[in-house]
């Protein structure tokens, strides 16, 4: 198996040599188809230009996560990934273009560049498919249900004629990991109804591990539900089991936005969080900074700062306790700092450390965390990212909403993060702390 992960991690790092030479020889055949052997300018700006306009791509191509694992079976053209990803990057460079008078490349060839450059980037995927399946062999699945599902789903992958072969079938989900390696299984399908509660948050996210696709059946009723996509094997409807759900570029792009945010944020903050620190110093007295150990990022713990709006040593005499709803420990004066989550203020501190996101669920005490873990299913997902200073559970819920509806709120929010979501979340955030309902 660790070779296996391997030889898939050394194929990914070959799909960006790939898509580097592609790009880069689609851009040169483009100026010698164009102009020939007579340049409007010399071999090395042409050069300098092509090489930022490469790279520009290949950021936006790992952000749009084309590097990222694909599936085995039950996987979509690249192609309409691919050119969406392709025109944005264009117009990138376009506005580079535009804001320094510098093309990297003749205006003229940007059409065929984002022609030619999203068939070449599909085709190096195509082939790496291919070269995954010659070098690890066929799709070797594993189907997991009732007896009746298991025979209909055998019968539909062996008539349509797919290169899947089933190697095995169990009415016992728990035996999963053991049987996934005495079969040499590389995908899982789960045939039958109440298939993902019986292998969710265990054993789905040791087999995530293993790079193990993992599939639920849609039935009718599940349309329901809403859902927007799904992917065909062997002429059944599907849906994707993941029990981490966002990918390191994703993470990676989520960051970056949010330092982003900081940056031009950080004037109004340092004014607020003046005004806010003279005003606690006046009622609270000193030690006007709480710090707090929280649950962060995989479970481990951090110093999560405050502004102190509680008497100092609150918890003395009660030990671990969650604040109350009009709190008597709270300092006269300082509950509509509370109110208005101004109090959250220094934990911008913790984003930029990288203790905490901007949007996220919101971090728990240690004590609270283990609790909840044992009796939330799956509670452990919410620490897939940097917890945040406010998040979907915070606008949509109330400070007293229990902690499964939150869980539910926070794995929403991982399961469809955007960049855009991030941003109707902080005006969502805004616009309570404004009601003073958050």
């Amino acid at each position: 198996m660790k070779r296996k992960l391997l030889l898939q991690g050394t194929r990914f790092r070959a799909l960006y040599i790939a898509d580097f030479f592609v790009l880069f020889a689609i851009l040169f055949a483009s100026l010698l188809v164009r102009f020939g052997t007579s340049w409007p300018k010399s071999f090395s700006t042409y050069c300098a230009g092509f090489l930022i306009a490469v790279l520009v791509h290949l950021i936006v191509y790992y952000f749009g996560e084309l590097y990222e694992p694909s599936p085995r079976i039950g996987a979509r053209s690249f192609l309409p990934r691919v050119t969406a990803l392709t025109a944005f990057a264009i117009l990138i460079d376009a506005t580079i273009a535009l804001i320094t008078g510098y093309f990297l490349m003749p205006r003229g060839n940007l059409i065929a560049f984002g022609i030619f450059g999203s068939l070449g980037i599909a085709f190096n995927r195509w082939l790496s498919h291919k070269v995954r399946n010659k070098r690890f062999g066929r799709p070797r699945v594993l189907l997991v249900g009732s007896d009746a599902d298991i025979s209909l789903g055998s019968d539909h992958i062996l008539l349509s004629e797919t290169e899947i072969v089933v190697v095995g079938s169990t009415n016992h989900p728990m035996d999963l990991e053991d049987l996934v390696k005495e079969l040499s299984a590389t995908d899982i399908l789960l045939m039958s109804t109440g298939g993902l509660a019986s292998v969710y948050p265990t054993p789905l996210a040791e087999i995530e591990k293993q790079r193990i696709g993992v599939f639920q059946r849609v039935i009718p009723s599940d349309t329901l539900l809403g859902l927007k996509r799904s992917l065909q094997i062997g002429g059944m409807p599907f849906i994707a089991l993941r029990a981490h759900s966002l990918s390191k570029p994703r993470l990676a792009l989520k960051r970056t936005i949010e330092l982003l945010y900081l940056t031009v944020g950080l004037i109004p903050l340092t004014l607020v969080a003046t005004f806010v620190a003279g005003y606690v110093r006046l009622l609270a007295g000193r030690n006007i900074i709480y710090r707090q150990e929280r649950t962060g990022k995989f479970g481990q713990p951090f110093l999560m700062l405050k502004f102190r709006t509680m008497t100092e040593n609150a918890e003395v005499n009660t030990g671990v306790v969650k604040a109350q709803y009009k709190d008597t420990r709270v300092v006269k004066g300082l509950d509509w700092i509370r109110k208005t989550r101004l109090d959250e203020i220094p934990q911008f501190v913790n984003v930029l450390k990288g203790e905490m996101s901007i949007i996220g669920p919101r971090p728990e005490r240690p004590d609270f965390t283990n609790q909840y873990q044992i009796e939330i299913p799956g509670y452990e997902r919410r620490h897939d990212i940097a917890p945040g200073i406010t998040g979907l559970a915070q606008v949509k819920g109330r400070y007293h909403t229990d902690p499964a509806y939150k869980l539910g709120h926070d794995l929403q929010y991982l399961v469809n993060w955007s960049p855009i979501l991030d941003i109707q979340i902080l005006f969502q955030t805004i616009w309570t702390i404004l009601v003073r309902k958050l």
